[in-house]
């Protein structure tokens, strides 16, 4: 919640971060809608003012932490909505469960991966949030929201990371502990190719998030070439190490008992989540186009 840590008064901070760093309760972020996924500036949840209230209408989709039963909504959620005409016009708002109007909508089940991730919708139908539950000021969070869409890119780079390193490590016990022909499954110039493509593209990836990180103002906005840019490598690294993880495996890379094949689904929604590949082409394409120095 880094809107929460930038922009929430000190009696939000006092009232929620206690909780949230024990984990006492759990929270979200509600920005991505049925009809508005990665153009989230089309967003059409509405809070209007009226008097020491606002009145939040509106749906929010493929939310994280939306539902933990199964039955009711998680614990509080940082949500995003429209307040003035302007497609810029957006504020944040602290939402609690068991505020009236505030709902669980569908939960999303049969995920391809990530599955130990709880998914819903959540529904605001005149849902009253006090003045007070407002992070920052009105119509203030188009910034904070791309710039927290800037360090969720990065995140999800890393982990990205954490799937191809774990991929690489099974696909090599694996070849060292498995024979096929006589031979140990090292001998074999084809596994030596998926092994060492994997680790040459995981260290590459590697070096482009770390680079980004330790030079990241977590204030700071208008990182977006390399946020997206170090997502777009990392995704696909990740999925591409996957697969080879697999191959290198064979029939027992396609089983769940050799976790490879898992960890090929989780990795598929790096290319969607957070920002889809498209998008991640149009940004940095955008951002290349204006650049008016030669890459250093």
């Amino acid at each position: 919640m880094n809107n929460l840590h930038i922009n929430g008064s000190h009696d939000q901070k006092e009232k929620y971060l206690p909780d949230c760093v024990r984990g006492t309760i759990i929270g979200g972020m509600g920005m991505s809608e049925p009809g508005a996924g990665t153009d989230v500036l089309g967003m059409t949840t509405k809070a209007s003012l009226e008097g020491d209230q606002y009145i939040v209408n509106g749906q929010k989709m493929w939310i994280t932490n939306g539902t933990l039963d199964g039955a009711t909504t998680g614990d509080l959620f940082l949500v995003y909505a429209r307040t003035g005409e302007k497609r810029s016009e957006i504020s944040s708002f602290l939402v609690e469960k068991g505020m009236r109007g505030f709902s669980m909508g569908q939960q999303v089940k049969d995920k391809l991966g990530m599955r130990a991730s709880p998914t819903a919708e959540i529904v605001f139908d005149n849902v009253s949030v006090p003045i007070s539950q407002l992070v920052g000021p009105a119509n203030g969070a188009t910034l904070c929201m791309m710039r927290n869409l800037e360090i969720e890119r990065l995140g999800l780079a890393a982990m990205g990371l954490g799937i191809a390193r774990r991929a690489i490590n099974i696909m090599k016990e694996y070849a060292n502990q498995r024979n096929a022909f006589g031979k140990n499954l090292f001998s074999f110039g084809q596994i030596q190719a998926m092994v060492a493509t994997s680790y040459a593209d995981y260290m590459a990836g590697r070096a482009y998030v770390y680079c980004l990180a330790n030079h990241l103002d977590l204030k700071s906005y208008g990182n977006s070439l390399d946020a997206d840019g170090t997502k777009l490598y990392c995704a696909n690294m990740a999925k591409q190490v996957c697969d080879r993880a697999i191959q290198c495996l064979g029939g027992n890379g396609y089983v769940g008992d050799y976790t490879v094949e898992r960890l090929w689904r989780d990795s598929k929604l790096l290319e969607i989540g957070g920002g889809t590949n498209e998008s991640h082409h149009k940004n940095m394409s955008r951002d290349l186009s204006r650049m008016d120095h030669d890459l250093e």
